[in-house]
């Protein structure tokens, strides 16, 4: 079988597959978060932490308990990372450093999962599990409750009220994320993935002495890194490394898993407010551009130019053999256009274009499907800012599922969209400016630059991918990358709740000859351009530095 039919029939199963969950699981998604009932264990955790799940929030109270939770995670996680040198369990690992201790708890609490050190070599039992692996699960719940809060803006009127924060976290992780996990784990450890709390070992006899590798609750961690859109791997190589990702149907089943919450969230969206058709319309335009991303994504690296690339099939530098071009292009794609972040492959070993993809589906938003909640929120945002578009086109005042966007809504969308390139873009020109950031940069011009303007665009993004080649593990790098990751998380979230509020409180709009089509082909195709035009006036110059410059060399 070639290469490249191997990569396709892999698609199409991907796509049969999410095909199969996407009814499933979308409706039983709505009936979580529209029950009235709690479960036992929810009760207990409610009283344990004080909350009243029946409390209607409106959306400043809904952005406190975002935002306290997460302070509050941040802190523990920090603490847990300065004491590990004297936990039970730590590998006799070390305590980690202030400013990597204070990067790696805003990467997890954030989603991003940015990773500036070595798994394997820092981080002991304790920390991987009661700190990495909790946040995993927690930092995704929250990203679901934020995207369901601005569902409700659209489907609630006349009250500005979007639900319970602390309800929505709760059933996110004990009605979605931890029955998932626990089933993908199942199938993760029957696989290949290792299960276990072992201590560090040598294995094997190699030319000039042997190898030291420490165990670990790899496939629980590697489920919800996955499912939760988070990317932290348990070791260095993350997805690459066998213990996380043995065969090629692991490769694929993780691939399942980054893309399952995300699109099935879409159907949520289209029940809860009423009309499927709306939510096939943005899964339609999910998934035109991740199809086009993995298009170009093969067809660039398969491309055969040279003896050496002929010879192997495709650029598979960077690649690992038992995945190839087929299954490392998707995973690449997948891991971009989502809040993801974990990669089977190095990206900055692909080719100049193949990289710039990954990078331009971070600086899309990541809404193709995007995140866990975040992608569905991002493409709601968009679709505001498209349906105000139309409008301008034609004269109207733009409605959307019946709501009004009024001077209000669209300066709420706007700050929303103008956020991530502000921190990307700065962040980018000050690295570059310093005398002492560029020493982090293992290649010199265009790839070079590439490499930080991949970091902070995966910081800023919440993505949490690394391009390689470059040591970010510095004050400078540890520092910025962090407040990137913070700043790209939340305060994102401030103006999607304010929309959230702002649209619960208008009276619907009755439809009429005039009405936009929201759920149309021709609304679809009109969100896709409204994407990649904002991103393209965005980022074109910062990409024709770097990855463009590279590819056109």
């Amino acid at each position: 079988m070639s290469p490249v039919l191997a990569g396709v029939l892999q698609l199409l199963a991907l796509m049969a597959a999410l095909a199969l969950a996407y009814v499933p699981l979308g409706n039983y998604l709505a009936r979580v978060y529209t029950s009235p009932k709690h479960l036992r264990i929810e009760k207990w955790i409610y009283k344990g932490i004080g909350a009243d799940p029946d409390t209607e929030m409106r959306w400043p109270a809904y952005l406190r308990g975002v935002l306290a939770f997460s302070v509050a995670g941040v802190l523990f996680l920090y603490l847990l990372q300065r004491l590990q040198g004297v936990l039970p369990g730590s590998l006799g690992f070390a305590s980690i450093d202030p400013d990597q201790a204070f990067n790696t708890a805003a990467s997890f609490v954030a989603n991003t999962n940015w990773q500036s050190y070595y798994g394997e070599q820092a981080m002991g039992h304790v920390v991987q599990t009661a700190g990495l692996a909790v946040q995993n699960f927690v930092s995704a719940a929250v990203g679901i409750a934020v995207a369901v809060a601005l569902v409700r803006g659209f489907a609630r009127s006349r009250t500005g009220e979007l639900g319970n924060f602390w309800a929505d976290l709760v059933r996110g992780v004990v009605r979605v994320l931890v029955p998932i996990a626990v089933v993908g784990a199942v199938i993760l450890v029957a696989c290949g993935v290792i299960q276990n709390f072992s201590g560090i070992h040598e294995v094997g006899q190699f030319t000039g002495g042997t190898q030291e590798w420490n165990g670990g609750a790899v496939a629980s961690q590697e489920v919800i890194k996955e499912l939760g859109t988070n990317g932290g791997g348990y070791f260095n190589a993350n997805s690459a490394h066998p213990f996380e990702n043995p065969t090629p149907f692991t490769n694929l089943f993780e691939i399942f898993l980054i893309l399952l919450i995300p699109v099935a969230l879409t159907r949520t969206f289209g029940v809860m407010t009423g009309s499927v058709r709306q939510g096939y319309a943005i899964l339609a335009t999910m998934a035109t551009i991740w199809l086009s991303f993995v298009a170009l994504m093969m067809w660039t690296e398969f491309a055969h130019h040279g003896p050496a690339l002929q010879a192997a099939g495709g650029a598979m530098e960077g690649k690992e053999v038992r995945f190839g071009i087929g299954g490392s292009s998707i995973f690449a794609v997948s891991t971009t256009l989502t809040s993801t972040g974990a990669v089977d492959s190095f990206h900055s070993s692909y080719t100049g274009l193949g990289g710039g993809i990954t990078m331009l589906g971070m600086m899309l938003g990541e809404i193709a499907p995007g995140g866990v909640g975040s992608g569905l929120y991002g493409m709601l945002v968009m679709a505001v800012i498209a349906v105000f578009i139309a409008g301008l086109m034609v004269g109207r005042t733009p409605e959307y599922l019946g709501k009004k966007i009024g001077t209000r809504e669209i300066k709420f969308a706007a700050c929303y969209i103008l956020i991530t390139p502000a921190l990307v873009l700065v962040f980018t020109a000050a690295a570059m400016a310093l005398p002492t950031p560029g020493d982090s940069m293992t290649n010199s011009g265009a790839h070079g630059f590439s490499e930080i303007l991949y970091a902070y665009t995966s910081a800023s993004n919440n993505n949490g991918s690394a391009f390689a080649g470059l040591n970010a593990d510095t004050q400078w790098f540890n520092t910025t990358l962090g407040l990137a990751m913070l700043l790209g998380r939340f305060l994102p979230m401030v103006f999607v709740l304010a929309l959230a509020g702002s649209l619960a409180r208008q009276q619907p709009v009755p439809v009429t000859k005039g009405t936009l089509r929201t759920e149309k082909p021709l609304f679809s195709g009109l969100l896709v351009g409204a994407v990649l035009i904002i991103t393209g006036l965005t980022y074109f110059p910062a990409l024709a530095l770097g990855p463009l410059a590279e590819g056109l060399a």
